[in-house]
């Protein structure tokens, strides 16, 4: 039987838990929210987490003094800064501490997934297992997909130009056409 991994958010708005609850059940994972630090703390210590997502301001207690704690007790645990508040002492703090990454809402699905295969990445060689369980990663964007996207962007007037151009003379053939359709109609004796 297949353990499910789970992920911890903890922010005082639904609506992101709600978002991440979204993006990482479509993955498999069973996503178990916190309204605050205390709470999120009670869980941790009650529960196994893969990966904790916090965000900075809350009231009571900040998501940067969660994820100090998380460090203490449990040092292997993957820690996520989310925030609408991200300031460059924020992120330096957040750095600091040891977090697993430092998202800026709002927050992209992939933005999301990525962050979360990171962190599971990093807390597994804190944890120095050397045969993790497989995770399934996203495709990179790679060289050729850029040229691609940089060649369609590039193109993209031109497609528009052709069409602004052979539109009118297709418009003008069908009209045409069904005006001689009509007229051999008319012209065909009655039986």
């Amino acid at each position: 039987m297949k353990a499910t991994r789970k992920v911890l958010v903890v922010d005082d708005d639904p609506v992101v838990g709600a978002s991440i609850t979204r993006v990482l059940s479509a993955k498999g994972y069973a996503v178990i929210s916190a309204a605050d630090g205390p709470e999120a703390l009670e869980r941790i210590a009650n529960e196994d987490y893969d990966v904790v997502y916090t965000d900075i301001k809350m009231p009571g207690m900040s998501g940067l003094e969660v994820a100090r704690r998380v460090r203490a007790s449990r040092p292997w645990l993957p820690v996520v800064i989310i925030t609408g508040y991200g300031t460059a002492d924020n992120e330096l703090e957040a750095r600091e501490i040891g977090t697993d990454g430092f998202l800026r809402k709002p927050l992209a699905p992939d933005v999301i997934e990525g962050s979360l295969y990171r962190a599971i990445d990093s807390g597994i060689a804190r944890q120095g297992v050397a045969a993790a369980p497989p995770v399934s990663l996203p495709p990179k964007a790679g060289v050729g997909r850029f040229l691609k996207n940089a060649a369609l962007f590039i193109a993209s007037p031109f497609i528009g130009l052709a069409y602004v151009l052979v539109f009118p003379f297709v418009g003008i053939g069908m009209v045409a056409y069904m005006g001689y359709k009509a007229l051999t109609e008319k012209e065909k004796p009655a039986r």
